[in-house]
């Protein structure tokens, strides 16, 4: 079986699969389950780790920070191996050489877009703390657009915003309120058509218009000239309710001049 057939998820891993499919092969295989050379790659780097724990061992028992021939020998005893066999099994005739693995291209770190000069370090600062950003990051930039001036294009947007409201309204008002079916059978009412209801008097709505709302003006108080209180005890109390109709208000008289 093709070793790339199986990615590893290390180069050091890529090396032992191939190691164990070259043995299976001189064994006489000439294929392999994925599953079986998983597990036969994992059992090999097992007992590699554990020939290395046992060679370090021996290395820290001896007081040497380094291993040699010889604790390599005891770890392989130690695992059961005949160490004599490892000679007569390295010059076997069906031997096969894995050719040597090519390094690895390092991935290419995207560059960073650098503005204007960058700055050195001042005498007081030490060289190895991180340098100083690039001069763009000291320069202001608005993150908000300027808003729009001209006339045309406000009264375009004004526009469109009126009758995305009326077409919202609309909707609002024939979903929640009674409506007309636009065909007999349309029973999800698809097209709802706002229900046209008579009015019984339409005359009133034109005399007394309230489709615009304006501001509450201050009710006019005439102002009335100060009188003995005798004759102001024989006149009756003037009206405590303000009438806005001013057809209905009092008659004002003109001032009298001197």
């Amino acid at each position: 079986m093709d070793a790339d057939a199986l990615p590893p998820t290390s180069p050091w891993r890529r090396v032992m699969t191939m190691a164990v499919s070259s043995t299976c092969q001189q064994a006489g295989f000439t294929s392999i389950e994925p599953s079986a050379l998983a597990t036969l790659t994992e059992t090999f780097i097992s007992l590699l780790r554990e020939l290395a724990r046992s060679s370090k061992a021996y290395s820290d028992l001896a007081c040497r920070s380094d291993l040699v021939v010889g604790d390599i020998v005891l770890a392989l005893v130690d695992a059961g191996f005949s160490v004599a066999s490892l000679t007569e099994y390295a010059r076997r005739k069906t031997r096969s050489t894995l050719p040597t693995p090519l390094p690895s291209v390092p991935t290419k770190q995207p560059s960073t877009l650098q503005v204007g000069e960058k700055r050195g370090h001042p005498a007081h600062i030490p060289d190895h703390l991180p340098s100083f950003p690039d001069s763009h990051a000291y320069v202001q930039t608005p993150t908000h657009k300027q808003p729009i001036t001209n006339y045309e294009a406000v009264r375009e947007k004004a526009a469109s915003q009126k009758r995305d409201m009326e077409r919202a309204l609309t909707r609002f008002i024939a979903k929640t309120g009674p409506v007309d079916r636009l065909f007999d059978t349309d029973e999800q009412a698809q097209f709802p058509l706002i229900a046209c209801r008579p009015i019984v008097s339409p005359y009133l709505q034109a005399l007394d218009p309230r489709d615009q709302i304006f501001e509450e003006e201050e009710a006019y108080v005439p102002r009335k000239r100060a009188r003995p209180a005798e004759e102001r005890d024989d006149e009756p109390a003037p009206p405590t309710e303000l009438v806005d109709n001013p057809y209905l208000r009092p008659a004002k008289m003109p001032r009298k001049r001197k």
